[in-house]
């Protein structure tokens, strides 16, 4: 039996690995999607839905895995997800019709929901102290977007598109049982109450999990709808390969995944409060720059008119996006942070809900994104689009936190308590009194 600190790393170290290769599955359209479209003469609105296919089952399947998670422990409910995954990953090298992609990327789309299974089965192996940076390194798996975006057009440039789901399932598959074999379980870790349903999903009554849901929507829904759209953003905008157009866009995936952990740190301690203000405030200043369309301005000077092109060049737009990947990492880990201070005993469910809601984002973004190309014929319109969404985020966040409570401090600050616990105070309130 290895000693509990090498069992806890061991835990951590599996978990990562195996949420990477989930994510990098999960986001396996984001490069594929660009040869399928062109194969198949689709518009930007039909990419953009076979994009975020899969993201809608991995989004919705969220909340009951952490249901799940919280009843049957994560190692099990891990390990059966991976492998559930593998058979209809690999089909999808013999599609050929639009609908047989969108019915195969739902079936594939159950491995996002790996979050919320790996991220309580994590947490429950820390102490509070530590699980901030414990789930910031488990969240660096969104890292497997980079990952695709590196091995998937290499595998396309070495064979054919084919070539990516049946390379990517014989990963999963091998995943799965190193997984299993050096993972550990704990069976104290399970819920021991025996709680219903409905009792899981009571902290719905709670305001601040919506909060939550709204913050997680932004830093996880927007990072997994830009890790879709932008290297076809770059081929299109800016005209480079798909080689060279996956590689930026990693510039923006990569430091969205690994930085996690810091994000994490950071929230132990200066506070899940603190770190995600900030994070807001520098999405919503980098996508104001983002959304500035390439323009063409002529003014009329006293020597004739004088033109002027206004536009972000490669350069500076990545290193924007640069930016934004590592602020929404921070945000990613200091959102669950909040969770884990709120719902010790209630992790999987309330993670579930949370998860769900920034991966419904991650769905609706990138369809989203497409239609609005297709109305208006302006690319940049994706970051006007999000530019707008941070805005509620920063004043939903100011008038019901910023304005209530001291922003930073030596301690961490306190987040709101969970309704349970609102009402466990109101009733030994009224039980003193009696």
């Amino acid at each position: 039996m290895p000693q509990p600190r090498v069992r806890q790393g061991l835990v951590l170290g599996m978990s990562t690995l195996a949420f990477t290769v989930c994510f990098m599955v999960w986001m396996m359209f984001a490069v594929l999607g660009v040869p399928i479209k062109e194969l198949l003469q689709l518009n930007e609105t039909q990419f953009g839905l076979l994009a975020a296919t899969p993201v809608l089952t991995g989004s919705l399947a969220r909340l009951p895995l952490g249901l799940l998670t919280d009843r049957f422990g994560g190692r099990s409910v891990f390990f059966v997800l991976m492998l559930a995954c593998v058979a209809p990953l690999y089909v999808i090298s013999y599609a050929t019709a639009y609908w047989q992609f969108l019915v195969l990327g739902l079936f594939v789309g159950l491995a996002g929901g790996s979050f919320s299974v790996g991220i309580a089965y994590v947490a429950k192996w820390f102490d509070k102290e530590n699980q901030g940076f414990a789930m910031g390194i488990f969240g660096a798996g969104n890292a497997g977007a980079a990952v695709t975006k590196f091995l998937a057009p290499a595998l396309i440039a070495a064979g054919s598109w084919q070539l990516v789901p049946k390379v990517f399932s014989a990963i999963l598959f091998i995943t799965a049982l190193l997984f299993w074999f050096l993972s550990a379980e704990n069976k104290e870790h399970r819920s021991a109450t025996g709680a219903s349903l409905c009792e899981q999903l009571s902290s719905l009554k709670d305001p601040a999990v919506w909060r939550y849901c709204q913050y997680y929507s932004i830093v996880f829904g927007g990072y997994v709808a830009l890790a879709l759209w932008m290297t076809k953003y770059y081929v299109q905008e800016y005209g480079f390969s798909l080689q060279s157009a996956a590689l930026l866009a990693a510039c923006f995936s990569l430091p969205g995944g690994v930085l996690r952990a810091v994000g994490g740190w950071m929230s132990d301690r200066w506070g899940a409060q603190s770190v995600t203000w900030w994070v807001l405030w520098v999405s919503w200043i980098c996508l104001f720059l983002l959304s500035y369309p390439q323009t063409e301005l002529q003014v009329q000077s006293i020597n004739g008119p004088v033109s002027f092109h206004i536009g972000l060049n490669p350069a500076l737009f990545t290193v924007l996006l640069f930016v934004m990947g590592i602020a929404f990492a921070f945000g990613k880990a200091s959102v669950f942070k909040y969770i884990a201070n709120d719902y010790p005993q209630n992790m999987g469910a309330v993670s579930g809900i949370v998860g769900l809601a920034g991966g419904l984002g991650g769905f609706v973004l990138p369809i989203l994104f497409g239609a609005l190309v297709d109305l208006t014929g302006v690319r940049s319109s994706c970051f006007m689009l999000m530019y707008g969404v941070v805005w509620v985020s920063l004043t939903w966040m100011y008038f019901s936190e910023i304005r209530k409570r001291p922003l930073l401090g030596k301690q961490p600050p306190a987040t709101s308590p969970p309704f349970s616990s609102i009402a466990q105070g109101e009733e030994h309130v009224r039980s003193a009194k009696a």
